[in-house]
């Protein structure tokens, strides 16, 4: 789960991290009255789950109340295009007012787990206000890496050898150490799979602050934190996201048009890549899950069919927990009730695998049936092809 980076600007000051003064406006009257209360000279930053935003006309700076108004209205209601943005752009609702920082040198820091290593790893760079794949792709020896233990965490050398990494020096250097510590704090603490500043800057006069900041949450550790998920944005997610997730359903948007619905992550691994090996493209990731119901099944449905790039559904379930028979009742129900005229291949096997079949057959319904799953998705591609 992504957040605003006012959310974790104040997330992060909890655990000590400094930030700059700010508050978030909805209205450019309201950022006017912000910035009247912090001085005068802000910066006005657009808020979206989304980076890029300065080069995007997304960050405007203002010398004065006045200007600050002016740059709110020119952001809110923008639809800001980056390259992490979907190609229409993402509606600008809020903006966030803040003190504007002298700033004399911009770094990078990041803490993220290593998949390969089993372990967390703290990045930091000298060359910040950059993207760290850019910087990995042209100057990959700027970037240090300091892999934590497991149970032991991010020991005091490993912040001092990142903080002397990035050039910092006396009381800069002190303030550095306890910055990298408190975000590591809070990254743990907060079940992060990323918090990322960038960037982190050293001021004309000395302090050393998150200018930026980015959390992303482990979605199965939300539990834990009922705050955090309060402050989901769902104006910031794909539509269809966000009506899978209401009802327990695992959908990642592709960019394919043949429509995967699967139960088990390995097994949806599995489809994406023998559609393309038959030559297709996957519209989406959508795993209903080991013992998904009728009416998981029907919202689906509803969700793949939403999808006008989807020309074809290829359902390919191996019936443990849910039982094919199961499924099939599922499928002629929701197929039925929604109407669906496009392509359906089922190919299904485990328990009761014969009365699934048999259902489906007596269905009366065009469903397109398949022995495996090198021929399901063969003719789901093909389907699909046909429009």
């Amino acid at each position: 789960m992504k957040i605003h980076e006012y959310q974790a600007k104040a997330l992060l000051r909890e655990f000590g991290v400094a930030v700059p003064k700010g508050e978030v406006a909805d209205t450019p009257a309201q950022a006017r009255a912000i910035a009247e209360r912090l001085g005068g000279k802000v910066v006005v930053k657009a808020q979206v789950h989304a980076g890029g935003r300065g080069k995007a006309g997304g960050i405007k700076l203002a010398d004065d109340p006045a200007g600050a108004e002016t740059a709110a209205g020119q952001i809110l209601g923008m639809r800001l295009k980056t390259p992490q943005t979907p190609p229409e752009g993402i509606e600008v609702r809020r903006v966030l007012v803040e003190e504007a920082s002298p700033i004399a040198r911009e770094l990078y820091l990041s803490v993220l787990l290593d998949r390969v290593r089993s372990t967390h790893v703290v990045m930091a760079s000298q060359a910040g206000g950059m993207e760290i794949e850019e910087v990995a792709a042209r100057a990959p020896e700027k970037i240090l890496r300091e892999w934590t233990h497991p149970a032991l965490g991010l020991q005091p050398f490993q912040a001092r050898t990142l903080a002397f990494g990035l050039g910092l020096a006396g009381d800069q250097l002190k303030s550095g150490v306890a910055l990298i510590q408190s975000l590591f704090r809070g990254y743990l603490a907060k079940d992060c799979s990323l918090a990322e500043i960038n960037p982190l800057v050293v001021t004309a006069d000395g302090r050393v602050m998150a200018l930026d900041a980015k959390l992303n949450v482990d979605d199965s550790a939300l539990f834990r934190h009922p705050a955090i998920v309060a402050l989901r944005d769902v104006n910031e997610e794909d539509p269809l996201d966000v009506e899978a997730s209401r009802y327990n359903l695992n959908y990642i948007k592709l960019d394919g048009n043949v429509g995967c619905m699967v139960n088990g992550a390995g097994l949806a691994m599995a489809t994406m890549d023998i559609i393309k090996l038959a030559g297709g493209e996957p519209a989406n990731f959508l795993d209903v899950g080991g013992g998904a119901s009728p009416e998981q099944i029907e919202n689906a449905f509803r969700i793949l069919s939403s999808d006008p790039s989807v020309k074809a559904v290829f359902i390919n379930v191996f019936g443990g927990i849910l039982r094919c028979d199961r499924l099939a009742e599922g499928v002629i129900a929701a197929v039925k009730k929604l109407g669906l005229k496009m392509p359906v291949v089922v190919r299904m096997e485990g328990t009761n695998v014969e009365q699934g079949k048999k259902m489906l057959a007596e269905s009366g319904l065009k469903l397109a049936t398949a022995d495996d799953m090198a021929d399901g998705a063969r003719k789901a591609v093909a389907l699909a092809g046909r429009g």
